[in-house]
């Protein structure tokens, strides 16, 4: 999971009063026949999404599995439920469920430290290195702040060793084993104790002999490279600064055990049935139902304060997934996002129910109004449009962003002429964690070129004073002040930010 909208959304709700409940116009399989498409084609409309594909699962049964929109803009197939999407942080429970059966085969111990398999690992100081746990890593408490370090590494050209040597660098700014803080490298690291748990078979291996080719999942691949490659698969797709754009296919196989996977709603109903059957697919016994428990025991507690919107009060995160009450029922969930891709996977067993949406477009959170909607038809919540509720939280965020990026292009308009050449601020660049860029003259611009990502360049445009406007050529990635720091007449840092879905805190890179 890299873009936390619907978090955003909950926060924002505290100050909003809800919209007023009117009577539910069906539930439970009734919406799904009645009502799920014409809620979707409204959905898709409202929140700019290209393409959708939904399924649910109902006692045993698949009771949708429907694509609505299409797969890229301006062409004109449709998505369906076999269209492939990146499901990214979706791809956490299939690492939790692999090492909770590691434990089964009693390969390992959730409660091993990490540096019985992998002796080289650290994080930023002593104590939390020679403490830190195969828990700990899968919990997201490593004191670490959500999303840090993932500038650096995301979609990078490190490997996955690199991304590993560069943890240790990453200064906690929460309390070891007390703030909980998401974490996509503690994932990795996870997934690299896989192979040395097994005696040499690689998380993406595992994953697939033990679960996907077990379950059926034949349209579903544990790496995403050469996804965009495939015949039935989605386009990616932003509005997050500015209209809707097409934005590259993320390659995060070096962060495969937290975010690889690809798949399609047909593939995920498979998942949702062995995971609402204990273990069981087609009646036979895939995994031990003890492996399925203990990947949703709560190890971390995420929130204890009651939702202002949702009939919910508790959120606690296991191994790979996350828990909450809803409506007195135990639901389990999990999101994921990358760059053009937001999806979510719940299901309740209590309610022999599952639910997938999988979307190319990040800027939006109908991709949970839907989950949250159907879990209100079938867990008989009063009718609430979801949509439109969200939608109403995250339209001053969108307005915000917008003036921000308005407020930018006006001051470059200015023409104002820096008080320097162009040529004192170019050279080399070095952060302790991400490494070097370098800056160079391209007209009356500065070109920022980033070492770890070959493909990703930000253009620098002067405003004032020694700061400049950062447009990247992903348009994921941001349009943000960039400010030089000069001191006795010599340009010493640049600071660089990218979307706060990304990493939250700017880089300071001093120059060379």
């Amino acid at each position: 999971m890299r873009f936390p909208f619907f978090l955003a959304a909950l926060a924002a709700a505290a100050s909003f009063s809800a919209p007023a409940q009117a009577q539910a116009p069906a539930t439970g399989n009734a919406f799904v026949r009645d009502s799920l498409a014409s809620y979707v084609k409204r959905g898709l409309k409202l929140w700019n999404i290209p393409g959708l594909a939904v399924v649910v699962v109902k006692d045993g049964q698949v009771v949708a599995s429907q694509g609505f929109g299409v797969r890229a803009v301006g062409k004109p197939e449709p998505v369906d439920g076999n269209t492939l999407f990146l499901i990214a942080s979706n791809s956490k429970l299939f690492t939790g469920t692999a090492i909770s059966q590691l434990v089964e085969e009693k390969k390992l111990k959730l409660d091993d430290p990490v540096r019985q398999y992998l002796p080289d690992f650290r994080l930023y100081d002593s104590a939390s290195t020679r403490l830190v746990t195969i828990r700990d890593v899968l919990g997201h408490r490593m004191g670490t702040k959500t999303f840090q370090g993932d500038f650096t590494f995301w979609n990078s050209n490190l490997s996955r060793a690199d991304i590993l040597q560069k943890v240790r660098y990453l200064k906690p700014t929460g309390v070891f084993r007390q703030t909980y803080g998401y974490s996509n490298y503690g994932f990795l690291t996870a997934g690299e104790i896989i192979p040395v748990a097994t005696g040499g078979t690689t998380w993406q291996d595992f994953v697939q002999q033990r679960l996907l080719t077990p379950l059926g999942m034949t349209n579903t691949y544990p790496l995403s490279a050469g996804a965009e490659q495939r015949p039935n698969v989605a386009r990616p797709y932003t509005t997050a600064f500015g209209p809707l754009a097409p934005v590259p296919f993320d390659v995060v196989d070096n962060f495969g055990p937290a975010a690889s996977l690809v798949s399609c709603t047909n593939d995920l109903a498979h998942w949702l049935r062995f995971q609402l059957d204990s273990g069981k697919y087609n009646g036979q016994r895939v995994l031990p139902w003890a492996t399925l428990r203990r990947t949703r025991e709560g190890n971390t507690l995420v929130g204890s304060s009651k939702s202002p919107i949702l009939p919910m009060h508790f959120r606690t995160y296991g191994l790979g997934v996350y828990s909450a009450d809803y409506n007195a029922r135990q639901i389990y969930w999990h999101t994921g996002g990358a760059n053009g891709f937001v999806t979510n996977v719940c299901f309740v067993p209590e309610e022999n129910l599952g639910i997938a949406v999988l979307t190319n477009q990040d800027n939006q959170s109908f991709f949970e109004a839907l989950r949250y909607q159907l879990l209100d038809a079938y867990l008989d919540v009063p009718y609430v449009d979801r949509s439109r509720q969200l939608y109403g939280f995250a339209k001053p965020g969108n307005a915000e962003t917008a003036k921000n990026v308005a407020d930018l292009a006006a001051r470059v308009a200015k023409k104002n002429k820096p008080a320097r050449s162009l040529k004192d601020y170019a050279g080399t660049y070095t952060h302790p964690v991400y490494g070097s860029i370098t800056v160079e003259p391209k007209g009356k611009q500065l070109l920022v070129r980033f070492s770890h990502h070959p493909t990703l360049t930000t253009t620098l445009d002067y405003l004032d004073g020694d700061i400049f406007r950062s447009t990247f050529n992903h348009a994921a990635y941001g349009i943000f002040p960039a400010p030089f720091t000069v001191e006795n007449g010599k340009v010493k840092t640049l600071e660089i930010r990218v979307n706060d879905g990304l990493e939250q805190d700017p880089y300071v890179f001093t120059k060379q």
